[in-house]
Protein backbone atom coordinates (compact mmCIF):
# COMPACT_ATOMS: atom_id res chain seq x y z
CA UNK A 1 0.00 0.00 0.00
CA UNK A 2 1.23 3.45 -1.10
CA UNK A 3 2.50 5.53 2.05
CA UNK A 4 0.40 8.37 1.05
CA UNK A 5 -2.54 6.16 1.82
CA UNK A 6 -1.62 5.25 4.99
CA UNK A 7 -0.69 8.51 6.34
CA UNK A 8 -4.62 9.90 4.86
CA UNK A 9 -6.63 11.37 7.73
CA UNK A 10 -9.50 8.88 8.35
CA UNK A 11 -11.88 11.93 7.85
CA UNK A 12 -10.19 13.41 4.60
CA UNK A 13 -12.17 10.30 2.68
CA UNK A 14 -15.72 10.90 4.63
CA UNK A 15 -16.96 13.36 1.95
CA UNK A 16 -15.48 11.16 -1.33
CA UNK A 17 -17.33 8.14 0.30
CA UNK A 18 -20.90 10.11 0.92
CA UNK A 19 -20.85 11.21 -2.48
CA UNK A 20 -20.46 7.63 -4.05
CA UNK A 21 -23.21 6.84 -1.16
CA UNK A 22 -25.61 9.87 -2.56
CA UNK A 23 -28.21 10.12 -4.32
CA UNK A 24 -28.98 13.04 -6.78
CA UNK A 25 -26.99 15.02 -8.98
CA UNK A 26 -23.14 15.03 -6.85
CA UNK A 27 -24.67 12.29 -4.61
CA UNK A 28 -25.96 15.23 -2.73
CA UNK A 29 -28.71 13.91 -1.04
CA UNK A 30 -30.62 10.66 0.24
CA UNK A 31 -31.04 9.55 3.63
CA UNK A 32 -28.52 7.05 3.54
CA UNK A 33 -26.26 9.71 3.04
CA UNK A 34 -27.34 11.77 5.87
CA UNK A 35 -27.26 8.71 8.42
CA UNK A 36 -23.45 7.53 7.26
CA UNK A 37 -22.06 11.15 7.15
CA UNK A 38 -23.97 11.43 11.22
CA UNK A 39 -22.23 7.84 11.97
CA UNK A 40 -19.13 8.60 10.69
CA UNK A 41 -18.58 11.83 12.11
CA UNK A 42 -19.19 9.97 15.61
CA UNK A 43 -16.92 7.30 14.52
CA UNK A 44 -14.12 10.11 13.73
CA UNK A 45 -14.83 11.59 17.20
CA UNK A 46 -13.82 8.54 19.12
CA UNK A 47 -11.15 7.62 17.23
CA UNK A 48 -9.70 11.15 18.45
CA UNK A 49 -10.85 10.81 21.61
CA UNK A 50 -13.51 13.11 22.02
CA UNK A 51 -16.04 10.12 22.50
CA UNK A 52 -16.22 7.56 25.00
CA UNK A 53 -14.84 6.97 28.76
CA UNK A 54 -12.78 9.52 30.14
CA UNK A 55 -9.98 7.43 29.81
CA UNK A 56 -10.00 7.17 25.92
CA UNK A 57 -7.61 8.92 24.30
CA UNK A 58 -8.03 7.87 20.71
CA UNK A 59 -6.28 6.10 18.21
CA UNK A 60 -3.41 7.52 17.68
CA UNK A 61 -0.48 6.98 20.08
CA UNK A 62 0.25 9.13 22.29
CA UNK A 63 3.19 10.12 21.14
CA UNK A 64 1.72 11.00 17.87
CA UNK A 65 0.65 14.92 17.73
CA UNK A 66 -1.82 14.30 14.35
CA UNK A 67 -5.72 12.93 13.53
CA UNK A 68 -6.53 9.69 13.06
CA UNK A 69 -5.02 8.22 9.91
CA UNK A 70 -5.20 4.62 8.11
CA UNK A 71 -2.06 3.60 10.09
CA UNK A 72 -3.98 3.83 12.92
CA UNK A 73 -6.48 1.23 11.85
CA UNK A 74 -6.96 -2.45 12.76
CA UNK A 75 -9.66 -4.79 13.57
CA UNK A 76 -8.55 -4.10 16.88
CA UNK A 77 -9.52 -0.38 16.57
CA UNK A 78 -13.08 -1.85 15.10
CA UNK A 79 -13.29 -4.43 18.27
CA UNK A 80 -13.19 -1.21 20.48
CA UNK A 81 -15.58 0.63 18.59
CA UNK A 82 -18.02 -1.82 18.16
CA UNK A 83 -17.28 -2.47 22.21
CA UNK A 84 -18.47 1.46 22.46
CA UNK A 85 -21.13 1.09 20.83
CA UNK A 86 -22.32 -1.93 22.74
CA UNK A 87 -21.61 -0.04 25.95
CA UNK A 88 -23.74 2.60 25.13
CA UNK A 89 -27.06 1.52 27.08
CA UNK A 90 -29.45 4.22 25.33
CA UNK A 91 -28.91 1.89 22.29
CA UNK A 92 -31.10 -1.03 21.57
CA UNK A 93 -29.40 -3.94 20.03
CA UNK A 94 -30.50 -3.38 16.65
CA UNK A 95 -29.83 0.26 16.66
CA UNK A 96 -26.62 -1.06 17.34
CA UNK A 97 -25.76 -2.91 14.62
CA UNK A 98 -27.34 -0.57 12.42
CA UNK A 99 -24.65 2.09 13.53
CA UNK A 100 -21.98 -1.16 13.75
CA UNK A 101 -22.95 -1.60 10.01
CA UNK A 102 -22.77 2.46 8.47
CA UNK A 103 -18.98 2.45 9.72
CA UNK A 104 -18.48 -1.50 8.45
CA UNK A 105 -19.60 0.02 5.09
CA UNK A 106 -17.18 2.63 4.90
CA UNK A 107 -14.03 0.07 5.64
CA UNK A 108 -15.59 -1.85 2.60
CA UNK A 109 -15.32 1.11 0.47
CA UNK A 110 -11.63 2.23 1.96
CA UNK A 111 -10.35 -1.32 0.77
CA UNK A 112 -11.51 -0.90 -2.69
CA UNK A 113 -10.14 2.61 -3.21
CA UNK A 114 -6.65 1.68 -1.58
CA UNK A 115 -6.58 3.06 1.60
CA UNK A 116 -7.12 -0.32 3.75
CA UNK A 117 -5.39 -3.48 3.09
CA UNK A 118 -8.25 -5.67 4.69
CA UNK A 119 -11.85 -5.36 5.65
CA UNK A 120 -10.89 -5.07 9.10
CA UNK A 121 -14.30 -3.94 10.16
CA UNK A 122 -15.96 -6.92 8.88
CA UNK A 123 -13.44 -9.61 10.89
CA UNK A 124 -14.62 -11.62 13.10
CA UNK A 125 -12.63 -10.93 16.12
CA UNK A 126 -14.40 -6.88 15.20
CA UNK A 127 -17.82 -7.77 15.52
CA UNK A 128 -17.53 -10.03 18.56
CA UNK A 129 -18.71 -7.54 20.87
CA UNK A 130 -22.02 -6.80 19.12
CA UNK A 131 -24.95 -7.78 20.69
CA UNK A 132 -26.54 -10.44 18.86
CA UNK A 133 -29.99 -9.44 16.51
CA UNK A 134 -32.64 -9.59 18.94
CA UNK A 135 -34.85 -11.24 16.38
CA UNK A 136 -37.05 -8.07 15.58
CA UNK A 137 -37.29 -7.48 11.50
CA UNK A 138 -38.37 -4.46 9.87
CA UNK A 139 -41.72 -6.17 9.86
CA UNK A 140 -42.05 -5.22 13.26
CA UNK A 141 -42.59 -1.84 12.57
CA UNK A 142 -45.92 0.04 13.36
CA UNK A 143 -48.61 -1.60 11.34
CA UNK A 144 -52.13 -0.01 11.10
CA UNK A 145 -55.17 -2.19 11.80
CA UNK A 146 -57.78 -2.39 10.52
CA UNK A 147 -60.15 -1.09 13.80
CA UNK A 148 -57.58 2.09 13.54
CA UNK A 149 -57.57 2.94 9.35
CA UNK A 150 -61.50 2.85 9.55
CA UNK A 151 -61.29 5.42 12.69
CA UNK A 152 -58.91 7.59 11.04
CA UNK A 153 -60.78 7.84 7.56
CA UNK A 154 -63.58 7.86 8.95
CA UNK A 155 -62.74 11.20 11.46
CA UNK A 156 -60.97 12.82 8.38
CA UNK A 157 -64.10 12.34 6.06
CA UNK A 158 -66.78 13.42 8.40
CA UNK A 159 -63.98 16.52 9.22
CA UNK A 160 -64.15 17.13 5.00
CA UNK A 161 -67.25 16.80 4.73
CA UNK A 162 -68.22 19.52 7.89
CA UNK A 163 -65.71 22.59 6.28
CA UNK A 164 -66.43 21.51 2.24
CA UNK A 165 -70.26 21.94 3.23
CA UNK A 166 -70.02 24.98 4.92
CA UNK A 167 -67.70 26.37 2.84
CA UNK A 168 -70.47 26.05 0.16
CA UNK A 169 -73.32 26.56 1.40
CA UNK A 170 -72.48 30.37 2.60
CA UNK A 171 -75.16 33.00 1.99
CA UNK A 172 -73.66 35.05 -1.46
CA UNK A 173 -73.52 38.26 1.22
CA UNK A 174 -70.81 36.48 2.98
CA UNK A 175 -67.34 39.02 3.59
CA UNK A 176 -64.83 38.13 1.36
CA UNK A 177 -62.10 37.44 3.91
CA UNK A 178 -64.98 35.18 5.74
CA UNK A 179 -65.19 33.18 2.78
CA UNK A 180 -61.70 32.87 2.04
CA UNK A 181 -61.07 31.40 5.54
CA UNK A 182 -63.83 29.25 5.11
CA UNK A 183 -62.39 28.06 1.52
CA UNK A 184 -59.05 27.40 3.17
CA UNK A 185 -60.50 25.16 6.66
CA UNK A 186 -62.26 23.55 3.50
CA UNK A 187 -58.83 22.86 1.79
CA UNK A 188 -57.30 22.05 4.86
CA UNK A 189 -59.11 19.43 5.78
CA UNK A 190 -59.92 18.45 1.78
CA UNK A 191 -55.71 17.81 2.42
CA UNK A 192 -55.32 15.97 4.92
CA UNK A 193 -58.14 13.16 4.08
CA UNK A 194 -57.04 12.62 0.42
CA UNK A 195 -53.16 12.43 1.99
CA UNK A 196 -54.76 9.46 4.75
CA UNK A 197 -56.61 7.79 2.28
CA UNK A 198 -53.41 8.04 0.35
CA UNK A 199 -51.28 6.59 2.79
CA UNK A 200 -53.85 3.83 4.41
CA UNK A 201 -54.77 2.21 0.79
CA UNK A 202 -52.22 2.73 -1.85
CA UNK A 203 -49.03 1.33 0.44
CA UNK A 204 -46.38 3.83 -1.63
CA UNK A 205 -44.04 4.72 0.70
CA UNK A 206 -44.13 8.47 2.39
CA UNK A 207 -40.94 9.19 0.60
CA UNK A 208 -42.65 8.40 -2.83
CA UNK A 209 -45.56 10.59 -2.21
CA UNK A 210 -43.97 13.89 -0.36
CA UNK A 211 -41.18 15.77 -0.32
CA UNK A 212 -37.76 14.27 1.20
CA UNK A 213 -35.32 17.60 2.00
CA UNK A 214 -32.63 14.90 1.66
CA UNK A 215 -33.27 14.37 -1.86
CA UNK A 216 -33.54 16.54 -5.01
CA UNK A 217 -35.26 14.43 -6.88
CA UNK A 218 -38.41 13.62 -4.91
CA UNK A 219 -39.94 16.56 -4.74
CA UNK A 220 -43.47 15.24 -4.19
CA UNK A 221 -45.94 13.81 -6.21
CA UNK A 222 -48.00 16.38 -8.81
CA UNK A 223 -51.05 16.70 -10.10
CA UNK A 224 -49.64 15.68 -13.76
CA UNK A 225 -48.55 12.39 -12.11
CA UNK A 226 -51.85 11.36 -11.19
CA UNK A 227 -54.83 9.92 -13.28
CA UNK A 228 -58.16 9.53 -11.31
CA UNK A 229 -59.75 8.05 -14.55
CA UNK A 230 -57.05 5.48 -14.96
CA UNK A 231 -56.58 4.95 -11.08
CA UNK A 232 -52.91 5.52 -11.28
CA UNK A 233 -50.26 7.38 -9.89
CA UNK A 234 -46.92 8.19 -11.16
CA UNK A 235 -44.17 8.12 -8.41
CA UNK A 236 -40.42 7.80 -7.67
CA UNK A 237 -39.83 4.32 -6.57
CA UNK A 238 -37.33 3.35 -4.15
CA UNK A 239 -35.45 1.66 -7.02
CA UNK A 240 -34.72 4.98 -8.68
CA UNK A 241 -36.65 4.88 -11.03
CA UNK A 242 -40.27 6.09 -11.68
CA UNK A 243 -43.55 3.77 -12.05
CA UNK A 244 -46.96 3.42 -11.73
CA UNK A 245 -48.63 3.00 -8.46
CA UNK A 246 -52.31 2.15 -8.36
CA UNK A 247 -54.91 3.64 -6.95
CA UNK A 248 -58.01 1.82 -5.25
CA UNK A 249 -61.63 3.10 -5.29
CA UNK A 250 -61.67 4.80 -1.65
CA UNK A 251 -59.10 7.05 -2.71
CA UNK A 252 -60.77 8.84 -6.42
CA UNK A 253 -63.36 10.45 -4.40
CA UNK A 254 -60.99 11.98 -1.16
CA UNK A 255 -58.87 12.55 -4.44
CA UNK A 256 -61.40 14.27 -6.74
CA UNK A 257 -63.14 16.30 -4.51
CA UNK A 258 -59.79 18.03 -3.25
CA UNK A 259 -58.67 18.85 -6.72
CA UNK A 260 -62.03 20.64 -7.58
CA UNK A 261 -61.59 22.78 -4.40
CA UNK A 262 -58.32 23.45 -5.22
CA UNK A 263 -58.54 23.82 -8.64
CA UNK A 264 -54.97 24.03 -9.35
CA UNK A 265 -53.37 26.42 -11.81
CA UNK A 266 -51.33 24.13 -13.32
CA UNK A 267 -50.96 20.53 -13.17
CA UNK A 268 -47.43 20.88 -11.96
CA UNK A 269 -48.79 21.82 -8.40
CA UNK A 270 -48.25 19.49 -5.86
CA UNK A 271 -50.74 17.34 -4.77
CA UNK A 272 -49.76 18.05 -0.78
CA UNK A 273 -48.96 21.09 -0.85
CA UNK A 274 -47.45 22.60 2.53
CA UNK A 275 -49.69 24.84 4.49
CA UNK A 276 -47.15 26.44 6.67
CA UNK A 277 -47.33 29.89 6.69
CA UNK A 278 -44.20 31.37 7.28
CA UNK A 279 -42.91 29.30 4.05
CA UNK A 280 -45.78 30.28 2.10
CA UNK A 281 -45.12 34.21 3.10
CA UNK A 282 -42.10 34.31 2.22
CA UNK A 283 -42.68 32.44 -0.78
CA UNK A 284 -45.13 34.64 -1.83
CA UNK A 285 -43.37 38.29 -1.05
CA UNK A 286 -40.32 36.71 -2.98
CA UNK A 287 -42.39 35.55 -6.16
CA UNK A 288 -44.09 38.91 -6.59
CA UNK A 289 -41.35 40.64 -6.15
CA UNK A 290 -39.10 38.98 -8.50
CA UNK A 291 -42.43 39.96 -11.16
CA UNK A 292 -41.52 43.29 -10.15
CA UNK A 293 -43.97 44.34 -7.60
CA UNK A 294 -42.83 46.74 -4.74
CA UNK A 295 -42.74 46.08 -1.13
CA UNK A 296 -46.03 48.75 -0.54
CA UNK A 297 -47.81 46.88 -3.89
CA UNK A 298 -47.27 42.88 -2.03
CA UNK A 299 -48.33 43.98 1.03
CA UNK A 300 -51.66 45.63 -0.05
CA UNK A 301 -51.72 42.38 -2.45
CA UNK A 302 -51.53 40.06 0.60
CA UNK A 303 -53.92 42.02 2.49
CA UNK A 304 -56.75 40.90 -0.05
CA UNK A 305 -56.83 36.73 1.18
CA UNK A 306 -56.81 35.91 4.47
CA UNK A 307 -54.21 33.49 3.79
CA UNK A 308 -51.25 33.46 1.31
CA UNK A 309 -52.00 30.09 0.31
CA UNK A 310 -55.02 31.47 -1.45
CA UNK A 311 -52.80 34.28 -2.88
CA UNK A 312 -50.40 31.29 -4.45
CA UNK A 313 -53.41 30.08 -5.98
CA UNK A 314 -54.27 33.00 -7.69
CA UNK A 315 -51.10 34.12 -8.99
CA UNK A 316 -49.87 30.48 -9.43
CA UNK A 317 -46.97 30.38 -7.39
CA UNK A 318 -46.41 27.14 -6.71
CA UNK A 319 -45.52 26.14 -3.39
CA UNK A 320 -43.56 22.98 -2.16
CA UNK A 321 -44.79 20.17 -0.89
CA UNK A 322 -45.48 18.36 2.29
CA UNK A 323 -42.51 16.92 3.29
CA UNK A 324 -41.96 13.64 4.66
CA UNK A 325 -41.59 14.97 8.26
CA UNK A 326 -44.62 17.42 7.71
CA UNK A 327 -46.91 14.32 7.35
CA UNK A 328 -45.62 13.14 10.51
CA UNK A 329 -46.29 15.94 12.29
CA UNK A 330 -49.98 16.12 10.11
CA UNK A 331 -51.12 12.66 11.55
CA UNK A 332 -49.84 13.36 15.29
CA UNK A 333 -52.03 15.89 14.89
CA UNK A 334 -55.29 14.30 13.54
CA UNK A 335 -54.43 11.33 15.61
CA UNK A 336 -55.09 13.70 18.62
CA UNK A 337 -57.60 15.51 17.75
CA UNK A 338 -59.78 12.25 16.65
CA UNK A 339 -58.95 10.20 19.75
CA UNK A 340 -57.40 7.75 17.65
CA UNK A 341 -56.20 4.62 19.85
CA UNK A 342 -52.40 3.86 19.00
CA UNK A 343 -50.46 1.11 21.34
CA UNK A 344 -47.16 1.10 19.71
CA UNK A 345 -43.89 1.60 21.58
CA UNK A 346 -42.29 3.56 19.17
CA UNK A 347 -44.92 5.98 18.08
CA UNK A 348 -47.94 7.14 19.77
CA UNK A 349 -49.79 8.24 16.72
CA UNK A 350 -50.57 6.62 13.19
CA UNK A 351 -47.35 6.76 11.38
CA UNK A 352 -46.93 7.11 7.68
CA UNK A 353 -45.29 3.92 7.05
CA UNK A 354 -47.81 2.24 9.45
CA UNK A 355 -50.61 2.95 6.96
CA UNK A 356 -48.18 0.71 4.15
CA UNK A 357 -47.26 -2.06 6.40
CA UNK A 358 -51.35 -2.62 7.44
CA UNK A 359 -52.15 -2.43 3.69
CA UNK A 360 -49.20 -5.32 3.37
CA UNK A 361 -51.29 -7.48 5.96
CA UNK A 362 -54.20 -7.18 4.36
CA UNK A 363 -53.04 -7.83 0.86
CA UNK A 364 -50.64 -11.39 2.15
CA UNK A 365 -53.49 -12.46 3.83
CA UNK A 366 -56.07 -12.03 0.80
CA UNK A 367 -54.17 -12.69 -1.68
CA UNK A 368 -50.68 -14.18 -0.89
CA UNK A 369 -46.98 -12.89 -1.00
CA UNK A 370 -47.20 -12.55 -4.72
CA UNK A 371 -49.61 -10.03 -4.83
CA UNK A 372 -48.92 -8.32 -1.97
CA UNK A 373 -45.39 -7.83 -3.35
CA UNK A 374 -46.82 -6.60 -6.87
CA UNK A 375 -48.59 -3.77 -5.02
CA UNK A 376 -45.95 -3.54 -2.58
CA UNK A 377 -43.23 -2.61 -5.01
CA UNK A 378 -40.88 -5.00 -2.98
CA UNK A 379 -39.69 -8.62 -4.06
CA UNK A 380 -41.64 -11.69 -3.33
CA UNK A 381 -38.73 -12.58 -0.41
CA UNK A 382 -38.79 -9.46 1.15
CA UNK A 383 -42.37 -9.33 1.94
CA UNK A 384 -42.15 -13.31 2.77
CA UNK A 385 -39.48 -12.11 5.33
CA UNK A 386 -41.28 -8.98 6.63
CA UNK A 387 -44.46 -10.49 7.09
CA UNK A 388 -43.66 -14.10 8.18
CA UNK A 389 -45.87 -14.05 10.81
CA UNK A 390 -48.55 -14.25 9.25
CA UNK A 391 -47.53 -17.94 7.58
CA UNK A 392 -46.57 -18.79 11.27
CA UNK A 393 -49.85 -17.95 12.33
CA UNK A 394 -51.46 -19.74 9.93
CA UNK A 395 -49.15 -22.92 10.24
CA UNK A 396 -50.27 -22.87 13.68
CA UNK A 397 -53.69 -22.96 13.07
CA UNK A 398 -52.99 -25.60 10.80
CA UNK A 399 -51.21 -27.76 13.42
CA UNK A 400 -54.10 -26.83 15.68
CA UNK A 401 -56.26 -28.35 13.34
CA UNK A 402 -54.61 -31.47 12.70
CA UNK A 403 -53.78 -32.07 16.70
CA UNK A 404 -57.42 -31.89 16.96
CA UNK A 405 -58.47 -34.53 13.65
CA UNK A 406 -55.69 -36.74 15.36
CA UNK A 407 -56.67 -36.69 18.92
CA UNK A 408 -60.45 -36.96 17.91
CA UNK A 409 -59.66 -40.41 16.39
CA UNK A 410 -60.55 -43.80 18.39
CA UNK A 411 -57.79 -44.84 20.36
CA UNK A 412 -56.23 -41.96 20.73
CA UNK A 413 -54.13 -40.54 23.93
CA UNK A 414 -53.73 -37.38 25.45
Amino acid sequence: MAERALSTPLDETFQRYLQDKGKGRGGDGGNYRRNAARELGRFADWADGERGPDHWSGIVPDDGNRAPAFEDLDERVFREYARHLAGDRGLKQNTVQTYYRYISAWCGWCVNEGYLEAHYAQRASATAPLPEDDGRKPGDQQAWTSEQRHAITRYVDERARTTIERYTTLPPETDQHERQRARYEALKTARDRALVFVLAYTAVRVGELLRDPNDPRRRGVRWEEISLEDGSMDVYRKKQQWDAASLPDPVISPLRSYRTLMDPPTDRWPVFPTFGQRTLATLVRDELADRGRRPAAIDERRDDYARDLLLALEEDIRPPSLTTDGARTVLQRLCDAGEIDVDHPKHDYLAPHGGRRGMGEVLVRAFGYTVAARYLDNSEEMVRERYSHIEAGELGDVATEALDEIDSLPGSTT
